[in-house]
């Protein structure tokens, strides 16, 4: 037998990081292990049939009928990463080292779990005609022509998806809205003395802002709530929160919260079973500088944990690297462009820098009087500027930090 035969029959012995998901946290931990100078295979397995896009312009641009897509600008051939399309897993196997497909079995020496999160279901409304979730390219899709008929819109949840949908559809024309369990928008994110200012950019914007307001049906073309007020509703758009996606990981010894479902990961988004690791969305890691465990859903976080993980996974049987990030995300919704910095608790001391009245306004959380945290409602430069003294961890002169016309910077002690 030739050299040359013997070689062909040779097993593959190449070292394979398998990635569940192909959003950004999957794409994102790709791209990093080759800037790593990972030289083994990379196989990247997506459930959705579309190239890998970008979530948040889904809805704005996209929902708007301003753009087609923002499928990622990655040459993933080039890069030599394996793209697998419409190919959901269905279980992971780490005895084994497999990833389970319907396709058959994909063997791993590392294993990325980036499997996002999936939104939660108003109970009742699952299969309804005229019921919209918006997670996907395809929940985008199927809402562009209602927004463009000007349709009657209730919009279930007032949180950042929910904001943010109502805004695209008021921009369409569309009669819209919105109603909140809770007494107050963006009840789950902020405190009741800062979401009182943020719910007369409902009114401002022409849509009405129903809290306290509880869905007790959904039925065609309409919504009943529970105090037994009917609105019409030509279409309902749910934004009630997203869970992990990770119930295909039963029976796998991938440690998950019973509480909300993320992968517990270590502080380098290390799972409980050896050689997986966890990121993005699905993941909850935990936060030496906030003293908790994090789960954060937006963007940024998506975007920054891919690199740890790469890093950790090109880094072989060295010491590893921690994870421990500012959290970061903005949202824009009324016109405002609102960001966020940080983490805050109940217990720290909330500081208002400027009139939340006006068109641009601030508010810091101190601890102990270091900042951990700040929303920037209009001044981008107060959160560039709190961002960096958070991750230093700076002590402010409150009284300075509380004058709107002082620079952040300068009120570090």
């Amino acid at each position: 037998m030739s050299e040359q035969s013997k070689s062909s029959q040779a097993p593959d012995r190449t070292p394979r990081v398998v990635i569940v998901g192909a959003g950004i946290a999957g794409v994102q931990t790709a791209v990093a292990l080759r800037e790593q100078g990972w030289r083994g295979a990379i196989t990247l397995l997506g459930d959705e049939p579309h190239p890998p896009y970008d979530r948040p312009p889904l809805s704005k641009a996209v929902l708007l009928g301003k753009a087609e897509g923002s499928t990622f600008d990655v040459d993933f051939a080039a890069l030599g990463i394996e793209l697998h399309l419409g190919r959901p897993v269905t279980a992971l196997l780490p005895d084994a080292h497999v990833v389970e497909t319907a396709d058959g079995p994909v063997p791993y020496d590392y294993a990325v779990l980036a499997t996002g999160a999936d939104p939660i279901v108003l109970p009742g409304s699952e299969g309804m005609p005229g019921v919209h979730l918006l997670r996907t390219l395809d929940d985008a899709e199927r809402l562009r022509p209602v927004l463009a008929a000007q349709h009657e819109i209730v919009v279930v949840g007032a949180g950042w998806i929910g904001a943010e949908f109502a805004t695209a559809a008021r921009e369409a024309g569309c009669s819209v809205t919105v109603v909140e369990a809770a007494d107050r928008p963006l009840a789950g994110a902020l405190p009741a003395e800062v979401a009182a200012h943020m719910t007369g950019w409902y009114t401002d914007a022409g849509a009405e802002l129903r809290t306290g307001a509880r869905v007790a049906s959904v039925t065609a073309g309409a919504v009943t709530l529970a105090d037994g007020t009917t609105l019409p509703a030509d279409a309902v758009v749910v934004g009630i929160g997203a869970r992990p996606a990770t119930a295909w990981l039963a029976g796998s010894g991938v440690e998950v919260s019973p509480e909300d479902g993320a992968v517990l990961a270590d502080d380098q988004l290390r799972t409980s079973v050896p050689d997986v690791y966890a990121v993005g969305d699905c993941a909850s890691f935990p936060s030496a500088r906030y003293g908790t465990r994090l789960l954060i859903h937006h963007w940024d976080n998506a975007l920054q944990g891919p690199r740890t993980v790469a890093e950790n996974i090109a880094r072989g049987d060295a010491e590893g690297v921690v994870y421990d990030p500012v959290p970061y995300f903005w949202s824009e919704q009324f016109g405002r462009f609102v960001q966020y910095a940080g983490h805050h608790g109940n217990a720290d001391e909330l500081v208002w820098r400027g009139d939340p009245a006006g068109a641009a306004w601030s508010v810091i959380w101190l601890r102990d009087g270091r900042l951990v945290a700040l929303l920037a409602v209009g001044r981008p430069r107060d959160l560039a500027q709190g961002r960096k003294l958070i991750e230093r961890g700076v002590v402010l002169d409150r009284e300075r930090a509380a004058n709107a016309s002082v620079p952040l910077k300068a009120a570090a002690v």
